[in-house]
């Protein structure tokens, strides 16, 4: 699975002169916890998170914000993103293409592929996980028999 299956889109940015009380608010209004910061021409130069709210001092994105970005591209595979975050002790990484923003995938979003459930197109049998079972367990098809189960209406 391919990140521009997940990652959330649009993203949320604000740019380097962005005052902080303003960050926090977007942050708080939101409900997210960074946003990348954009130069006058779109280039992802930093990220502002919670943390850097709370632990630098400053009045604007470009003096509070984490200048060093890692960033993948839409057809970076999930599964390296999760080590990637897990290895660097990062929560989120922006998304490029072409060198413009086009996503975040964020922990969360990977974590919410363990909720994913697979049916069985042959028998009805469901599993869980990112990605569908090698074989059936109950009829022992193969894996591209596999759909995402949806859920049901209200869940």
């Amino acid at each position: 699975m391919n990140v521009k299956e997940i990652m959330t889109a649009p993203v949320v940015t604000v740019t380097e002169n962005t005052p902080v009380p303003e960050i926090a608010a977007v942050l708080h209004d939101r409900r997210i916890s960074a946003v990348p910061v954009l130069d006058a021409a779109g280039a992802v130069v930093g990220l502002v998170s919670e943390y850097d709210l709370l632990g630098r001092p400053g009045g604007t994105a470009a003096q509070v914000m984490t200048r060093t970005v890692i960033s993948v591209t839409e057809d970076t595979d999930v599964d390296d993103v999760r080590h990637l975050l897990v290895e660097r002790r990062i929560r989120r990484v922006p998304v490029l293409a072409g060198g413009r923003l086009v996503g975040i995938i964020s922990r969360s979003d990977i974590v919410a592929l363990l909720t994913t459930e697979w049916a069985c197109q042959v028998c009805g049998e469901t599993a869980q996980g990112d990605r569908p079972p090698e074989r059936c367990p109950k009829c022992h098809a193969s894996a591209d028999r596999f759909a995402v189960q949806e859920a049901p209406p209200g869940s």
